[in-house]
């Protein structure tokens, strides 16, 4: 993320040799991997920074059928007059609403030219709905109430897990996976997906101790609600589908015959590129397959090109440490320019552009 802050930073600025670089857009920038499930944690980062962007040639984690439904929740709690997210709220898990009883409180919200949440407490419901039904909507208007309520006064990572793992517990909602799931394995691995959300949300709550250069300081508290408003405006803009200014990720598989400006080859070690699952021999000519596909990653790149490794990565349920791929070494990409820390490039840019911003303040 700071190599693409650190990059736009420069558009538009002067160089050295006095030329006007032209501006850099979100557009022109690619990360690139090998495998599907390496787009995640880019996902996370890219949303946590605010930064557009789309997953070419996978899935992409908030696509998922659970996190949209989690999304749906949350764009309740921060806009009650949002009727998509309410529709698919109060569906989801079902609570025995039907379609002819939404129907009926949808003609009424038209009527009244009010959203779907405010037209469950007009006074008139009664003549449109019947009894049972209206106990099972007002049931649903006060969990809401509830919920949104105490995600505002709910703040830091801790109490924020506390909170997210009640309410979908107090949903039923790992149930509900797996009523809707013949395989139960498939319906635990979409509860995993749920779990992870409910992390990522709880770290974007703060409180946490966190280290930075050296030093060490709690990160700032934030409630639940605040960090759904910011989820609630990003699902928005996606959902939108007009944004073609934005970041791409990519498989390798699936950026050939493409080009970028800027590239991010990520994830280039042993085990990842080339690819080799558990124990398995890697034969020449599959050693060959995978030599190309690091191939296909480096000529993406029109103007610049960066091969990040991991110090350590997931095998299994393990931790182990990361080694750079053999690749790295036979092209001779760590001899090709010297190593930089975007982040420290990133920082160097804001102070210059502070510095030019106090130059062009009028003298007292």
């Amino acid at each position: 993320m700071a190599r693409i802050q650190s990059l736009r930073g420069q558009g538009g600025a002067t160089s050295e040799s006095g030329r006007v670089c032209d501006p850099v857009q979100f557009k022109d920038f690619a990360i690139l991997y090998r495998a599907n499930h390496q787009a995640r944690v880019f996902e996370k980062a890219l949303r946590k920074a605010g930064i557009p962007y789309k997953v070419s040639g996978g899935q992409s984690f908030f696509d998922r059928a659970e996190i949209k439904d989690l999304c749906a929740w949350l764009r309740l709690l921060v806009n009650n007059d949002d009727d998509p997210a309410f529709l698919r709220a109060v569906t989801t898990p079902k609570r025995g609403i039907g379609h002819q009883t939404l129907a009926s409180l949808g003609e009424l919200a038209a009527k009244w030219k009010t959203s779907l949440y405010e037209a469950l407490f007009a006074d008139s419901l009664g003549t449109v709905i019947s009894s049972r039904a209206i106990g099972s909507l007002h049931e649903f208007g006060r969990f809401v109430n509830d919920l949104e309520y105490r995600a505002r006064h709910t703040s830091g990572a801790e109490d924020a897990k506390l909170l997210l793992i009640g309410w979908l517990k107090d949903l039923g909602y790992e149930q509900h996976l797996h009523d809707g799931e013949d395989s139960d394995k498939l319906a635990a691995a979409r509860w995993s997906n749920v779990l992870d959300f409910v992390d990522w949300i709880a770290k974007r709550c703060g409180g946490e101790i966190e280290n930075d250069g050296g030093a060490t300081f709690e990160s700032e508290k934030k409630s639940v609600l605040d960090v759904a408003q910011t989820i609630s405006v990003i699902v928005s803009l996606a959902e939108r589908g007009d944004e073609q200014n934005v970041v791409t990720l990519s498989t390798l598989h699936a950026a050939k015959g493409l080009e970028w400006p800027h590239v991010v080859l990520a994830g280039v070690n042993e085990g990842l590129l080339p690819f080799q699952s558990g124990d398995e021999e890697m034969s020449a000519q599959r050693l060959e397959e995978e030599r190309r596909l690091m191939y296909v990653g480096i000529t993406r790149a029109r103007t610049s090109l960066a091969v990040s490794t991991l110090r350590r990565r997931k095998r299994g349920r393990d931790t182990v440490q990361g080694v750079p791929s053999r690749f790295i070494a036979e092209m001779k990409l760590h001899e090709a320019s010297a190593k930089e820390d975007p982040r420290e490039k990133l920082k160097a840019l804001r102070a210059a552009a502070a510095q030019r911003a106090a130059a062009a303040l009028p003298s007292p």
